[in-house]
């Protein structure tokens, strides 16, 4: 039996939670559930009534009551601490000594339940998605008098190729299952063929917000209800709005680390699926956190869309079209051939671009566009301090972008050794944040790109003026990483640098926050 010391930790659903396993918790918004094992942040144990289960984190609010009878403190995003919830269902989250300490036949059955578990979640999901395919998807197609395409994109996403990719992942799946003794099944394999394949649940989790507004707004029409409601009443779907059958896509891709640990937790060294289950969690985990980095991406370019809006003269491309990330910032002179001429810009380094600002003379918060440099075509090289061949000029702390098609050089002249050392820590930073992007697909949809530019005319038009630049704060530091903070906070750096005397614009200080926190 389950024991809770301390107060009692209860969660209201602020979702309705669709089932895709038996040791799932469904509830609809508004149940209570009564946490037991919050001991990993994405999914909790938990239960209703005589029914206990995992659920999602984030489908509920806390409520602390910290006495009996009294008044529930609603607290959002909190977890119960150590000493208010204690580990109340015995296979929930299981130690590595517990697992060594079981006799094998113990850890045998344990391995084969959380096998038939994973396939049994697997079967479930794949109904689910033809669900969403068949008895959503494909009848919306139909009606060209309600939806259009780029509505049908912005819902929907791209789970048509989801739903592809599930299910030959499942067929391989049911071939490395073993259905007389579970618990020699070999599945770890199957998910590191396939590690390639969910990648695509990025672009999926990070339109979802979107979908989740278009389907809000189109729900205030009530031909839209009646409409999704007699879809799945047609498809026999059980009773769950539209918008928590478009949310299993990303409580599946969430939960595939947990089942994985879960396993490997009940897989001894000596199995012959160990070293690859391990592998896979390595996987799983790497394509959860990608995810999350990709959506907090998404959620900056509204800044970076707003920060393009306060520099003046601004001309050519959006930095949305190419760019959704600040990567690094700073003053430094700069040589361009064939002019020769040393000048003095601010430079900001986006993936794939850097744009060139000039300060205005009197007021030094003021930032003219000047130009920027393709940085996809263009090598960083390092200079020597001393006298510079191509320019015939004294260089110090400097470095070089050469352009990888022709004789063009840029020569930038950094006013210390560290700052120098930092841009070249940034450059190879942006290469590396192009690769990844261009390995997992990542981009900014066009819906999300207008829906940035609108924030930003709606504010403009609020202000009834143009934005003011941004001050100019000192540069962050890429050769450090874990330095990095995304949020409302920003640690010290390993090297310091004087602020300015005046006081710094509140949105520059938001703006510089958007370099990555990366690891």
């Amino acid at each position: 039996m389950m024991k809770i010391t301390g107060s009692i930790v209860s969660a209201e659903a602020v979702w309705d939670h669709v089932t895709m396993a038996d040791r799932e918790l469904a509830f609809k918004a508004g149940d209570v559930i009564k946490v037991l094992d919050a001991s990993n942040k994405d999914w909790w144990w938990g239960q209703i009534d005589d029914e206990e289960g995992w659920f999602p984190a984030s489908f509920v609010r806390l409520w602390v009551n910290q006495e009996e009878n009294t008044a529930a403190e609603t607290v959002e995003g909190a977890s119960p601490s150590p000493s208010e919830v204690q580990n109340g269902h015995a296979d929930a989250s299981p130690s590595s000594s517990d697992c060594l300490c079981q006799p094998a036949q113990d850890r045998d059955q344990m391995r084969a339940n959380i096998i038939n578990e994973i396939m049994s979640t697997e079967r479930h999901y794949i109904k689910h998605l033809k669900d969403i395919c068949e008895g959503y998807f494909r009848q919306c197609k139909k009606r060209r008098d309600m939806f259009n395409d780029d509505q049908l994109r912005v819902i929907f996403g791209n789970i048509e190729d989801i739903y592809r990719f599930q299910m030959g992942f499942v067929r391989d799946l049911e071939k490395q299952y073993n259905t007389e003794e579970p618990h020699l099944s070999e599945i770890g394999p199957c998910f590191l063929e396939h590690q390639d394949g969910f990648w695509i649940y990025s672009e999926y989790c990070n339109n979802h917000v979107d979908a989740c507004m278009e389907l809000s707004r189109l729900m205030k029409d009530g031909r839209y209800q009646q409409f999704f409601e007699a879809c799945r009443l047609v498809q026999q779907m059980i009773d769950i709005a539209i918008d928590g059958f478009l949310l299993t896509p990303v409580q599946k891709i969430c939960k595939y680390p947990l089942q994985l640990a879960e396993l490997l937790k009940y897989t001894v060294q000596e199995h012959s699926d160990y070293r690859y289950v391990a592998a896979a969690l390595a996987v799983m985990r790497n394509v959860t956190q990608q995810i999350n980095e990709r959506k907090r991406r998404l959620e900056n370019i509204e800044k970076i869309a707003q920060w393009q809006a306060s520099v003046l003269d601004w001309e050519g491309d959006d930095i949305l079209d190419r760019s959704s990330e600040l990567v690094y910032t700073g003053e430094m002179s700069w040589i361009y051939q064939p002019y020769g001429r040393s000048q003095t810009r601010v430079f900001f380094l986006f993936d794939h671009q850097m744009v060139l600002c000039k300060k205005d003379l009197i007021r030094r918060d003021i930032l003219y566009y000047k130009g920027r440099i393709n940085m996809d075509r263009y090598n960083v090289v390092d200079a020597v301090d001393g006298r510079d061949d191509d320019f015939n000029v004294s260089v110090k702390n400097a470095f070089k972008l050469s352009n990888k098609d022709s004789d063009e050089i840029h020569i930038f002249l950094a006013k210390k050794l560290e700052e120098k050392l930092r841009w070249l820590r940034g450059f190879h930073e942006e290469r590396k944040m192009v690769q990844e992007d261009e390995k997992i697909g990542f981009e900014i949809s066009e819906y999300q790109k207008r829906q940035a530019a609108m924030t930003v005319r709606r504010m403009t038009k609020q202000k009834g003026h143009r934005s003011v630049p941004p001050g100019y704060p000192p540069p962050m530091d890429p050769m450090n990483p874990g330095q990095y903070l995304v949020g409302d906070s920003m640690e010290q750096s390993e090297f310091e640098f004087p602020e300015p005397e005046r006081c710094k614009s509140p949105f520059w200080q938001s703006f510089s926050r958007l370099t990555p926190f990366r690891k």
